[in-house]
Parts: C-alpha cells; structure tokens; sequence
C-alpha cells in the first residue's frame, strides 16, 4: 500500500503539469559532459539557464566530451540512450526522474515489509514515516535534474533496506548478497567523498561472512568485502585533480581563513606563505580575488603544499575552530533543498527562483521549527545510539548484532557527511553539501519512530494478556 501511495505522490508530484525539477548550479555541465546532453536553448542567458529555473528538457551531444566518475552515469545513460533511439529531438529529464522513482518505490515496499515482518502497526508506521519524509517536494525535485543528490538518497535507502533484510534472514542467498553488493558501490561511488563510506562497509560485508548462507556465500561475502574496500581506495585517489585544487581552495580560504582571528598565524601554522591572506574568505569561483585561482603561482605556493591530511592536522591542534566550522554548520544543516534554486521552468510564468511547496510538510517543518544547533545534534544522537545500543547488547544473537551494526554505521555516515564539507569545501554552499546528512538524519527519525511504536504495541500486547 505504501508503494502504491508513493507511486501516486511521484505521479502528481513530478509527471503531471506544471513541471518541478531543481535549477542548474552550474554542477550539470559535469555529468552533461559526460552522458552527451547539453542545453536545449542555445541561446539562453546566464540568468535563465542558471539558478531561477528548472529545465525539463535538454539537446543531445557526443557521449564522454568530459569525465566526471560516478554511479549516476549509468542511471543517466540507460534513459539517455532509450531516448535517443526514439525521441530524437530531445532528452526530457523525466525519464531520468522515472529511473530514480522506482528505486525509491522498491526501498519504500522493502522497509515496510521489514517492519511489518516485527509486527503490522510497525509496518504501517514505517511506511506512513517513509511516505511523509522521503515523498516531501524537497527530496522528489531532485528527481528531475542531473544532481547527483538522488544516487545517494535512494541508495542510502536500498542500502541499509538490502543489508537489514540479509541480516534478518535464517539463510540468507548469495543473489541476496549480490543485490546488496551492487547497492553498496551505487552509494559509495555516487559521489567522491561518499568513497570513504566503503571502507566501513567492507568491514560490514566480513561480518555478514559469518552469517550461515547458503552455497558459496562466506567466500562471496569475503571477496565483496575486498572489493568495495579496493573500489572506495580507487574512487578517492583517482578524483580529478581539479576537482581536489577546488575543494582545497574552498577548505582552507573559504573555510579555516574565513573570519579568521589570525589568518597570518593559521598560513603559518599550514606552511603556507603570508602572501595568500589576500585570499581569506574568498572562495574558488569568485571572479574579483586578488590573485586568480588558476594563477601559476599557487601551484607551488598552496596546491603542491597542501592536501586534506593538513587541513586534518590543522583542525585537531586548533579543535575550538572545528568545533565553530561545526556550529556554521548546524546552522545551515536542517534544510533538504536548496531554497536558492528554483523549481519551475521559465515558461510556467512563475517568479525567478520560485519554489514548489506542494507536499513540502516535512522539510518546511524541518527547516522552520527543528533546532539548528550543535547541542540539539549531540543530543539526537545520543538518543539514537541509546536506543541501538539498548538492542544490540540485548541480543547475543550474529543476526541482531549485525542489524544492529547497520544501524550504527547510518548513525556515523550522518556524522561522517557531516564533517566532510567543513574538512573539504569549507563554509562554500554547504546547506546543499550537507545533503546526504540530511538523508541520514530522517533515516535515523524514521527508525526511531518505528523503534519506539514497535515497543509502545508490544508493551500494549504485554497488559492486554496480563488483565485476562
């Protein structure tokens, strides 16, 4: 039924008129490049084609014109290529859009029947929470554009569905197995700093070695384990080096410099020359710094000097400036959607940079009412590993243990994603970086949710049989 709600909501949320998708920040010329699309107007200005409206379709190019690794492409390209063959005219990113609605459909019907397999009202819960949350206009939009935001939202979903389900079986199948793997390298290759997440589940699938599967399961699960770890390595180390000159540039002059107390002491403390305290506060795409991002200067000076291991250092011998980067943060962590950029196209006559509201309950509720702040973070999570901890040790059962490792590991990949924009893309656009923490954060709310309905029904079962 959840499924079926959901597939009404996608209908009439994002293939019926008018059309809502997420304008272009200048990040789709990377996967466009990559897939052979380009813009549909030709001749569109800077202030239409960016920012202020969406864009529902778009012209065809040459396939790899540019690189950009991820996931997404093959998501992308399976709808780009059908397209092609029969509608030559143009590529309409609502095919894309169908791609991630039914991933999204296929996670939702797998967390009910998980639930409903504890008990029906579990499952009715999880579904309605599901449906509430991951259905809001914040996240869906998303669908109709070439963000690579959807990859990691659906995928953190099919994941932990996937991996919650092999742990809850008695003998669980190398297919089974198979599915999760394949999940596992969507979500950790969606994005390059969702590369390290691998490494954790690397560990996950040794655990899961030890399940009692059927066939060749334990050496499947080993050489998984290998792989994931050996594919996150790769996807890291490979990313493109303009891509890691950007995000230093962002990390250390728009993120430790910016409102520094001393930006001569932190270039000191970095090894980097006092000449660059021009740059505080500047960030990688600004066209009036005093010395020019791709000046040949700043090669040996900072990006032949500096790596994300010294920025490291940096925050652990000066802890109280990480701590303040992390309440900049947590003031901007609570919003799904970038309220910068616009859903409607150009010819819906709506305002520039107008926003779809229809079905936003969720995230406008999260973004207006539920604390921005570092404490009311701590907090939840503390609540959070409470309640995970309290069944782990419960159970002396390698099936529960597991589930339960799973639901401490979406706990730390919330974390993780959290501190990866301070580490690396300092302050720059990072309500819309802090995405995937906020995919873990409703995660997280969602199954507590479910936890503590679960408890509340078996202890209402427990008095009921009491009284009689």
């Amino acid at each position: 039924m959840a499924a079926l709600a959901g597939g009404g909501l996608i209908i009439y949320l994002l293939f019926l008129k008018p059309f809502v998708g997420v304008a272009d920040n200048g990040d789709f010329l990377r996967m466009m490049n990559t897939i052979g699309l380009n813009y549909y107007e030709a001749v569109e200005g800077y202030a239409d084609r960016f920012f202020s409206f969406s864009h529902s379709r778009f012209s065809y190019d040459n396939l790899f014109r540019g690189f950009y690794p991820s996931s997404q492409i093959f998501l992308v390209l399976v709808p780009r290529l059908i397209s092609g063959l029969f509608h030559g005219s143009y590529f309409d990113i609502r095919l894309l859009g169908a791609v991630y609605a039914l991933l999204l459909l296929a996670a939702t019907w797998l967390i009910v029947k998980l639930g409903t397999g504890r008990s029906y009202i579990t499952g009715l819960v999880l579904g309605a929470g599901m449906l509430f949350v991951f259905y809001d206009i914040g996240y869906l939009a998303y669908f109709n554009s070439l963000f690579g935001e959807p990859v990691s939202m659906v995928f953190m979903l099919l994941t932990f569905a996937l991996g919650l389900r092999l742990a809850g079986q008695e003998q669980p199948t190398p297919k089974g197995l198979t599915v999760f793997f394949i999940a596992v390298l969507f979500l950790i290759c969606s994005k390059i700093q969702n590369a390290p997440v691998g490494i954790a589940f690397a560990l996950i699938f040794l655990r899961m070695a030890a399940l009692k599967g059927s066939g060749s399961w334990k050496k499947l699960a080993r050489w998984f384990a290998v792989a994931v770890f050996l594919v996150s390595v790769i996807m890291y180390v490979g990313a493109p080096k303009e891509l890691k000159h950007i995000n230093l540039y962002q990390t250390v002059f728009f993120g430790i410099l910016n409102e520094s107390p001393d930006v001569r002491g932190d270039l000191r403390d970095l090894g980097l020359p006092e000449r660059l305290e021009v740059l505080a506060g500047t960030n990688y795409f600004q066209g009036d710094t005093a010395i020019k991002q791709d000046d040949p200067s700043l090669t040996p000076d900072f990006y032949d000097r500096m790596s994300h291991k010294d920025v490291l250092f940096f925050y652990l011998k000066h802890p109280s400036r990480l701590i303040d980067n992390m309440k900049y943060a947590a003031e901007n962590s609570m919003s799904i959607r970038p309220y910068y950029l616009g859903s409607y196209e150009k010819s819906e006559n709506k305002p520039a940079g107008a926003l779809a509201y229809t079905y936003s309950a969720w995230s406008q509720f999260k973004n207006n009412h539920i604390p921005h702040t570092l404490g009311f973070l701590v907090l939840f999570y503390l609540v959070y590993y409470g309640g995970v901890l309290f069944e782990y040790f419960r159970t002396r059962e390698l099936r529960g243990r597991i589930a339960g490792e799973l639901m401490m590991l979406l706990g730390l990949i919330g974390l993780f994603s959290f501190l990866v924009p301070i580490l690396g893309d300092g302050r720059a656009d990072i309500g819309k970086h802090l995405f995937l923490f906020n995919v873990c954060f409703d995660m997280m709310a969602v199954a507590m949710l479910g936890w503590v309905v679960h408890k509340l029904a078996g202890a209402g079962k427990y008095f009921a049989g009491q009284k009689r």
